[in-house]
């Protein structure tokens, strides 16, 4: 039973700024350079209005120079070579920033999960971990970084713009400042009411993954009940509230387009009527002798015109870049969610558990996965060097709990278990771990080989090594009937193989590293009983001198151990062998006369 899901207020936004650029950090050169080519280009892009202004008062003052003219089509043909330049520049060092930045923030978070307990893992949707890793670091790179790379060019394009046209007209200019601004106002206010609403979608789309994950990867399961038209009601009804909230989000953000549009118009419309007059009011000085050339001319209103449009551009884009970064705010809040997660208690100080005999004993331990529900209350137990026990009872008694605390995939409450008399809180878990062999019922494999998959435990095997414990494990025969024989390529989750065969290879693994203890969770459970019997006289020759704690519910893999411990409700209560046991008459007879094991 997994511990329960713990919930954090959200991060702020200054904070997750502060993330962000501690992993742009390393790529401020790239970033840099971006910056300068946007700056160019936007430099480039203002002049162009000027060069188009000259060209129309060429046109509209004759006797027209058409030398000049070609000059000034030579010089836009010049600005466009160079705005095309600086902008696939800039784009190409500011994706290496944002691919870069997104890739280390998927190390981290997938790194953590490597460190994290066990009860983080079993308390998270499988899907929704994957969904932050995979879909919403690409958000914060798409987002964030994109978002304020377009933030940052509209900002020095509006700059920019404003010294052109302060320098043709102040009191227009003045008008296309006071006006366009409001725009932003308005795209503030909205995007400020979708901030819940990006993140109400992100958690609908992780949990979407977790469904999708779940269902695809039990299909048998959902085929042979009939589960389907459910599994489909099921991923409705999480699809249409992502659609739900998802639609609401785009129509609150889709306002300030018609909005920010209404307000350039005015803006258009005032400039373009004030410098209508002034053009008149400039031709009228020029021919009443007061000015030699006019101040204000036609290629002037054109190019204001246009300057007015680039001063508008940035507030007309805010909107969708402040949606965009709401959203990736809410995905960036949820990958540093997964990389901030507390990882187990750093070991690296404690000693190595070395040559270890077999002995684990168990005094006095109390465990719960919620504090309010306790499990195992006062647990004992005293295992010597080489021994084979079996634990059997009903489910949830706590047998798989106790593998647990045996591996220190969870840590007891209290009490203390021992290994060679040392507390196993006082050694490395990977020198724990490492000292066990486990086969579970749920076999494991990787896209890869099979000699790859079966030296998992140990990488430096010999191919020689491979086959002895494929032989030992009765695999080998299955595997040299295969096309490639051990260079078999294994498919993610072993779909080309049968569940018995992943279960023999699994067991092979074992066979390979030869660990002092061992831990057989249902390990044949998979298996047919001919195959069984065969594979028991491989278990009989590893188990020899090797302390092992099986998990069954096969009568056939417990009958012979040296002690029998029987739970329920979290407490051992009869321990024997399988003789002595029934001689008892009690829980264990019961279970046994029910069909346990048959």
């Amino acid at each position: 039973m997994p511990a329960p899901e713990q919930v954090t207020p959200p991060m702020p936004a200054r904070t997750v700024l502060k993330r962000l650029l501690f992993y742009i950090r390393p790529h401020l050169g790239w970033l840099f350079m971006s910056v300068l080519l946007t700056c160019l280009q936007v430099t480039a892009a203002l002049y162009v209005p000027e060069y188009i202004g000259r060209a129309v008062d060429l046109f509209t003052a004759p006797p027209v120079s058409f030398a000049e003219v070609a000059q000034n089509i030579a010089a836009l043909g010049g600005l466009t070579a160079a705005i095309f330049f600086c902008q696939w520049l800039a784009s190409v060092f500011s994706q290496r920033v944002s691919l870069n930045t997104v890739r280390n923030v998927r190390i981290d978070a997938f790194k953590n999960l490597n460190r994290v307990p066990l009860a983080y893992i079993d308390a998270q949707s499988h899907g929704d971990i994957m969904s932050r890793i995979a879909l919403d670091a690409d958000q914060v790179s798409d987002g964030l970084i994109q978002g304020f790379t377009q933030l940052f060019t509209g900002v020095i394009t509006a700059i920019m713009t404003v010294v052109f046209m302060l320098r043709m007209s102040v009191p227009i200019a003045l008008v296309v400042m006071l006006i366009t601004p409001l725009s932003l106002g308005a795209a503030w206010i909205l995007a400020r009411r979708t901030v819940k609403l990006h993140k109400r979608h992100s958690d609908k789309y992780g949990e979407l993954c977790g469904t999708c994950e779940e269902l695809l990867g039990n299909q048998k399961i959902v085929k042979a009940f009939c589960y389907e038209d459910f599994a489909e009601k099921r991923f409705d009804v999480i699809n249409q509230d992502i659609k739900k909230v998802g639609t609401t989000a785009m129509f609150l953000s889709s306002l300030s387009h018609p909005v920010t549009r209404f307000l350039n118009s005015i803006v258009y419309a005032a400039v373009a009527v004030m410098g209508a007059f002034a053009v008149i009011s400039a031709n009228q000085a020029v021919a009443q002798g007061s000015v030699e050339i006019a101040a204000f001319t036609i290629g002037s209103l054109s190019a204001f015109l246009a300057y007015a449009h680039q001063f508008a551009k940035p507030f007309n884009e805010i909107t969708g870049i402040a949606a965009e970064l709401q959203a990736s705010f809410a995905s960036a809040r949820r990958v540093f969610a997964v990389i901030d997660e507390p990882p187990e208690p750093s070991d690296k100080e404690l000693a190595e558990l070395q040559n270890v005999s077999g002995e684990v004993t168990a005094e006095h331990v109390a465990f719960a996965y919620l504090p309010d529900k306790p499990l195992i209350k006062d647990f004992n137990l005293s295992v010597q060097a080489g021994n084979k026990i079996a634990i059997v009872g009903p489910t949830g008694c706590g047998k798989t709990t106790l593998v647990n605390l045996l591996m220190r995939f969870y840590d007891v409450d209290s009490g203390v278990i021992k290994t060679d008399g040392t507390d196993i809180r006082t050694v490395t878990r990977s020198s724990l771990r490492s000292n066990y062999g486990m086969v579970l019922q749920d076999t494991w494999l990787f896209g890869g080989t099979i000699h790859d998959n079966i030296a998992y435990g140990k990488a430096d095997a010999t191919r020689e090594e491979v086959i002895a414990a494929a032989r030992q494990a009765k695999c080998n025969g299955f595997i040299k009937r295969l096309k490639d024989g051990y260079d078999t390529v294994i498919s993610g989750d072993g779909a080309n193989l049968s569940a018995g065969q992943k279960q023999l290879l699994c067991i092979a693994r074992i066979m390979l590293t030869r660990p002092p203890m061992l831990i057989l969770d249902e390990a044949t459970s998979s298996i047919d009983t001919r195959t069984e019997r065969r594979i028991q006289t491989a278990f009989a020759r590893i188990m020899e001198g090797r302390t092992t704690f099986i998990i069954a519910h096969r009568l056939s893999t417990i009958v012979d151990a040296d002690k029998i411990l029987v739970m329920n409700e979290g407490d051992v209560i009869e321990s024997g062998t399988h003789t002595e046991l029934l001689a008892q008459g009690g829980f264990y007879k019961t279970l046994y006369e029910s069909g346990f094991g048959e």
